[in-house]
């Protein structure tokens, strides 16, 4: 099976690439991303020279560019995760967001709904197209409950309204053209390959090089933690097996305060590679900053749907995967360092101011 994945050189795409060609011998993949700050091809070394993967450095606004993807590479099924997606991000600069999350979603499902009506029949009925979104769409929970299927959207930030504007286009093509698409909202995911700008590998980072490690409010923000592999094998099933026009939530059924977070990680920091320089724990580094304009309260995920219909279980716990994370960051100096060097060093985003 040929896969055409978008935005395969971020965080979840080069896990969903790797976890791919690994998973069967005969399958291929199109990797298409545009290389922008968070893309990096040193996340997919391990596959780079597999006879099944192929890249192409193309924006998916880009049309023109699409349809050469499309006609040349054949794919079965679409993965999409090109994506603008730090919600931090997107308060200091919303129109990327706007642009490659709804105008590069709707160029791209156009230009599958014309390559997908000059199929024939039993291609056609094979072709899938997922859209991997977030369950920030579902915007904020109170003290308990989780968020289903059916949840009425009710997005916060610019990142999110981007991703439910996106979600709704991604359905109106299956509903009103027919094209087979689907959707997956996740949880907040984590693991190896992570751009350090997201909580855990920023609060890793900064840790090691004995930095304040900021958190937002009084820590008290509650998210849902899904490893990243984990996530990887739920999307493999969706497109694969997943039925067209549905929705499909994925979550790690980890619950945890950012406060939380950040003390795993230190504890674990603390008994891999203790500090130095008088420091007696990394716990000693927290500091909190400012809250985060419209930050939501909670999150957390139903993924019974995914369990039910498809088989799918996470195979980490919160424990089993900040242990593997923090220790492939340790590892992993070569990936990491560069970027911390020349693309993002850990300042602070998304302060809301103009």
């Amino acid at each position: 099976m040929k896969a055409m994945v978008t935005g395969g050189a971020g965080f979840i795409g080069s896990a969903v690439i790797r976890h791919w060609l690994a998973d069967q011998p005969g399958h291929a993949v199109l990797n298409v991303d545009a290389l922008t700050y968070a893309g990096n091809l040193d996340s997919l070394q391990a596959v780079a020279k597999h006879p099944g993967y192929r890249f192409v450095q193309a924006n998916i606004c880009d049309g023109e560019a699409m349809a050469h993807c499309f006609a040349v590479f054949e794919p079965d099924v679409v993965l999409h995760l090109a994506a603008e997606s730090h919600v931090d991000r997107s308060i200091d600069g919303p129109a990327a967001f706007i642009q490659t999350n709804v105008v590069g979603t709707y160029t791209l499902l156009e230009t599958a709904r014309a390559y997908w009506t000059r199929l024939p029949a039993a291609q056609r009925e094979r072709f899938r197209f997922l859209h991997i979104s977030t369950d920030e769409v579902y915007g904020s929970l109170g003290p308990t409950g989780a968020f289903t299927e059916q949840t009425p959207y009710d997005p916060r930030s610019p990142y999110s309204a981007s991703k439910a504007a996106s979600d709704h286009l991604a359905m109106a093509w299956h509903h009103t053209y027919g094209l087979p698409t689907l959707i997956t909202n996740c949880s907040n995911n984590y693991g190896p390959f992570h751009f350090p700008e997201k909580l855990i590998p920023l609060v890793i980072l900064n840790a090691l090089e004995q930095k304040p490690l900021p958190i937002y409010g009084r820590g008290d923000n509650v998210r849902d933690w899904l490893y990243v592999d984990d996530h990887a094998r739920a999307l493999a099933l969706v497109v694969t097996r997943g039925q067209p026009g549905q929705t499909y939530n994925v979550g790690g059924n980890n619950e945890r305060t950012n406060l939380q977070v950040v003390h795993a990680i230190c504890d674990e920091l603390d008994r891999l590679q203790p500090p130095a320089h008088g420091l007696r724990s990394y716990r000693d580094l927290i500091t909190f900053v400012p809250d985060r304009p419209g930050h939501d309260r909670r999150y957390a995920i139903d993924a019974s749907k995914l369990q039910h219909e498809l088989g799918w279980r996470p195979a980490e716990t919160f424990e089993s995967g900040i242990g593997k994370t923090v220790r492939w960051y340790l590892d992993n100096a070569w990936w990491w360092r560069p970027i911390r060097d020349r693309k993002y060093a850990g300042e602070r985003l998304g302060a809301g101011r103009s």
